[in-house]
């Protein structure tokens, strides 16, 4: 016997096994391993037939309790023989004696997983499916032995078969109390997260955004070397969303070094930004800012566009792609030092280039999000509480635009002036963005002074501009956005000595006149929004 089991006097020996699972990966080969042991197997339903047809011995849980099935199978194990069984505390001599009047006799290992509820929900399945999918006896079951941990080992996930084996193996039989410590925690934390899902879908269904109560699950996909700094852990989980939206946390990794979190956090903010636009369109992204975007008529064209506004930002950044990534793409990206790559799919001919760069993270999609998805809520967390906010999914278009100015803008202006909205909605606040020919040429972030947003973008266009070699700054002909109010015209005229030949704002502050009447003086054309896209 194993060392860990002579020191563990609450080691526990397995003699009979509860297993109901609906999820049967690995459970015949399971089951045949705890007959080997000698345990004796109580099933029901599928599982029983399952374990059956394998040749592997099992007693009904019918003829266990002495009470059938009933109400298609709703109520089966919820009965005082297996629950008595379940809950029972071995050591004592009281709960021996109930269990010995009423023949209950102990159950050491329960094996079940729940119905596939996330599953179900996720495929778009009528209310009433969904509905059903709803476990009941299962948590039940869960609950109590992982309660009752110090007495019974509950199997929940199928990742530990092997492990159990293997420590029975070596502990003739047996498992430690860790184990069952350990196997106790995995169980809760499955149960927290059903119930998580079945209430947030519940509160979905009746368009309830504010519940009284709010929870929120994940499954662990990674653990992460380390979080925003190398002193802070961190982990990666996946959201048990009903609809879960394409992006950095599903993407699966094509090649590159492990990802990190901030890799993560900054490749999902340049994949949203890609996906607000329907041409092709490429963001460069650093610190979970843009340094260039564009769009183009190809990704290539627009990747250089994005990268001509700021090549000295862009360095070790993360790029983003709303189309496939070609050959020749990736050929001229790989001529530069870059940390991710995200797109919705990889060309076969991309990877020549990019196995010259084996330490580029290359992640794939599969797709770009579907337009009527909704984005997930936001959550933030502070001390003592949560943000929960819905994700800013609105976008304006021409149609929602009013021109506050003598002079309306041109089309060519109007479609720089959406797309510089679009990109300053993914720029930290307080944002300026100056955009021309749907390209970004000076981006201002995260100021706490407007018009200091305004001073640096320019600042970064006109480096831009002389590395180039040229005369002019970039912002000569452009357009520029501002993600809130101008709140005094300092920074409009900051704009309009750049060069730029129209703006777009939400509007809305005690000065718009002042504001108005700046641009009136310049020749300006000027748009208002009414709609705010602070990111903070």
């Amino acid at each position: 016997m194993n060392d860990t089991v002579i020191n563990d006097p609450k080691t526990k020996k397995i003699k009979r096994a509860l297993i109901s699972v609906s999820d049967k990966l690995g459970i015949e080969a399971f089951a045949r391993k705890l007959s080997g042991h000698g345990v004796e197997i109580l099933s029901t339903g599928g599982t029983a037939k399952a374990l059956t047809e394998a040749g592997i011995t099992v007693k009904d849980v019918s003829s266990h309790t002495g009470f059938p099935e009933i109400m298609e199978g709703r109520v089966k194990t919820l009965h005082p023989k297996i629950h008595g069984g379940i809950l029972g505390k071995h050591d004592n001599e009281d709960h021996i004696a109930v269990m010995r009047e009423h023949d209950i006799a102990p159950i050491d290992m329960v094996v079940v997983n729940l119905y596939p509820f996330v599953e179900t929900i996720q495929s778009g399945k009528p209310f009433q499916e969904c509905i059903e999918n709803i476990d009941i006896g299962g948590p039940a079951m869960i609950r109590a032995s992982a309660k009752n941990h110090e007495h019974v080992a509950v199997v929940t996930d199928p990742q530990d078969y092997e492990y159990i084996i293997k420590e029975m193996e070596e502990n003739d039989g047996a498992i430690t109390y860790k184990t069952r410590q350990d196997l106790a925690l995995t169980a809760f934390s499955l149960t927290a997260t059903y119930d998580s899902s079945i209430s947030g879908w519940l509160a979905a269904q009746n368009d309830e955004a504010t519940p009284r109560r709010i929870s929120f699950s994940g499954t662990l996909k990674q653990k992460l070397r380390y979080g925003e700094n190398p002193h802070q852990s961190a982990a990666l989980y996946l959201s048990d969303d009903s609809a879960p939206r394409p992006g950095a946390a599903l993407a699966r990794q094509r090649q590159g070094k492990e990802l990190s979190y901030n890799n993560l956090a900054d490749t999902d903010a340049a994949f949203e930004l890609v996906f607000e636009f329907d041409d092709p369109a490429v963001a460069i992204i650093k610190h979970s800012n843009p340094c260039g975007v564009a769009v183009g008529n190809n990704v290539l064209d627009a990747y250089k566009q994005a990268l001509f506004c700021d090549q000295e930002s862009a360095f070790g950044g993360i790029i983003a792609l709303n189309r496939p990534l070609t050959g020749e793409l990736a050929a001229t990206i790989v001529e530069r030092f870059v940390e991710v790559i995200i797109a919705p799919s990889i060309e076969e001919d991309a990877f020549d280039a990019l196995n010259r760069k084996s330490n580029i993270r290359v992640l794939e999609t599969g797709t770009m999000p579907d337009r009527e998805q909704q984005r997930s809520r936001i959550i933030k967390r502070i001390a003592g509480g949560l943000l929960v906010q819905d994700a800013d999914s609105l976008l304006i278009d021409e149609e929602n635009l009013r021109t506050v100015t003598d002079r309306e803008p041109t089309q060519r202006e109007m479609d720089d002036l959406l797309f510089a909205f679009a990109v300053a909605k993914h720029v930290k606040s307080n944002a300026i963005v100056y955009a021309k020919d749907r390209a970004t040429v000076g981006i201002g972030a995260g100021q706490m002074s407007r018009v200091d947003s305004c001073r640096i973008a320019v600042l970064k266009a006109q480096k831009a501009a002389k590395d180039a070699g040229w005369d002019e700054p970039l912002t000569t002909g452009s357009v520029v956005a501002s993600d809130a109010f101008f709140p005094f015209a300092d920074g409009l005229i900051t704009a309009a000595d750049a060069g730029v030949t129209a703006i777009i704002q939400p509007g809305g502050s005690i000065r718009d006149q002042e504001v108005i009447d700046a641009a009136n003086e310049r020749g300006l054309a000027m748009v208002f929004t009414g709609l705010r896209h602070f990111n903070h």
